[in-house]
């Protein structure tokens, strides 16, 4: 094992140490914060670990700084010998967006929340060690430190159900309670991260759902994508697990017919991180042959998977991980050979001819030219 690697596993462990103490201090002040703070660091920690255990570059090489939290996951579930699942990408998110508001501004979580976060980040903490390291949890923290609560563990469903009454019951007229309503509504606006790749609290989101609420809109109506998150658990006491998943498919609302209260703000520059040459290399071809790739799988024509940023006269167009998730998958079977020869530029004189594959429509060299 490298000696990166091993200076930081051991702070990922040393920062979830840190975290389950926190937990269970009896001093309430600041115990949020730190729990949320050391248990966000130690998966930095960790997913960096990992990735330099697998050689990949965890360094921006434009700022010459080490990469951060976001672009560690996203290199995370491309890397194959990690493997992050979207159900864990998920509890990842929720847990970097909870910290976020706590270390930047402040949110209201309630102490069921916590819990079920923290144990679920301890889950998902020893999932990893074995998968990367062929290691346990339990080799290098002692059960006793864990996180503990006095009170039996509730689905996310009950205790969301739970918050986004209490939000109502402060915004009523009369109140005078707004700030602890909208500190409430940040908790829930980071949960979401489980089930939408835009985990990160905006004010514009927050005034959003605060407005909704106020005009008597339903849970579903304003944080549509909690409807999706599942818990699941197993096991009691110390050896407790807590796992996040997704059930049933995304939450969609038609042009005509779209909530406002229900519209999430986009950070379209995260979603679409991708260069044309950073895909290239990912996938481990040429730019050329990728440029081939995406005409033969209409890439460039899927806004899910595609977009033009214009800077004054400038336009750089970027890739979404849906696009490289795509072209990474259809290499399984596809012949790259037979993808170029269809797809590969063509000069003058040559005449268009029907691609081989798939029967797509496309123009390649004339063989007898």
């Amino acid at each position: 094992m490298k000696q990166s690697t091993r200076v930081l596993k051991r702070k990922a462990l040393a920062s979830l140490k840190g975290m389950t103490v926190a937990f269970n201090s009896v001093d309430d002040e600041g115990r949020t914060s730190a729990v949320l703070l050391s248990l966000q660091h130690s998966f930095e920690m960790l997913l960096k670990a990992a990735l330099v255990h697998n050689d990949v570059q965890v360094f921006d090489k434009s700022l010459g700084r080490s990469i951060g939290f976001e672009k560690c996951l996203q290199l995370s579930r491309q890397e194959p010998n990690i493997k992050i699942t979207d159900p864990e990408a998920g509890t990842l998110r929720a847990i970097d967006a909870l910290r976020d508001d706590e270390q930047h501004w402040f949110n209201s979580v309630s102490e069921p929340i916590l819990f079920v976060h923290a144990r679920a980040g301890v889950t998902l903490f020893d999932d990893l060690l074995t998968r990367v390291f062929g290691e346990r949890l339990a080799d290098s923290l002692p059960l006793r430190v864990l996180p503990i609560s006095t009170e039996p563990p509730m689905g996310l469903e009950i205790l969301i159900d739970q918050e986004f009454t209490q939000i109502q019951d402060l915004l009523q007229p009369g109140r005078r309670a707004r700030n602890e309503a909208r500190a409430r509504i940040r908790t829930l606006l980071a949960i979401e991260g489980h089930a939408s790749e835009e985990s990160l609290v905006s004010e514009r989101d927050v005034d959003r759902v605060e407005k909704g609420i106020s005009q008597g809109k339903s849970r579903d109506a304003v944080f549509p994508a909690l409807a999706q998150i599942s818990t699941e658990f197993s096991g009691e006491g110390p050896t407790l697990t807590v796992r996040f998943d997704k059930k049933g498919p995304p939450v969609k609302f038609a042009d005509d017919s779209s909530d406002a209260a229900a519209i999430r703000e986009v950070d379209l520059q995260k979603k679409f991180h991708w260069s044309a040459t950073e895909l290239s290399k990912k996938l481990n071809i040429s730019p050329p042959k990728a440029l081939a790739l995406r005409q033969h799988l209409g890439i460039d024509e899927d806004p899910k998977c595609f977009y033009v940023f214009v800077m004054g006269s400038q336009k750089h167009p970027r890739f979404s991980d849906n696009a490289l998730k795509r072209m990474r998958d259809s290499m399984k079977n596809l012949s790259m050979d037979d993808v170029w020869e269809a797809h590969k530029p063509i000069g003058r004189g040559k005449s268009p001819r029907q691609c081989p594959i798939d029967g797509c429509a496309q123009v390649r060299d004339n063989e007898s030219s």
